[in-house]
């Protein structure tokens, strides 16, 4: 979910550097309906939003990450 309480979509995988351990991405599959476009995440091959792990601000019942 955005900071601005857009719903996103689901949580598909999240990515690491195998090396060092450290979280990279979040791998998003967008809602049906919600442009990609609007939000400035870069897509992977499948059209899945990946979103920095540095965007997230809160993880509860719900993942909510900065636009």
């Amino acid at each position: 979910m955005g900071a601005d309480g857009t719903e996103l979509g689901q949580l598909y995988n999240i990515t690491m550097d195998l090396d060092s351990g450290g979280l990279h991405d979040l791998l998003v599959s967008p809602n049906e309906g919600l442009s990609p476009d609007r939000f400035d995440f870069a897509q992977d091959e499948m059209g899945r939003l990946k979103v920095p792990v540095a965007n997230v601000q809160a993880v509860k019942d719900y993942i909510v990450v900065s636009r």
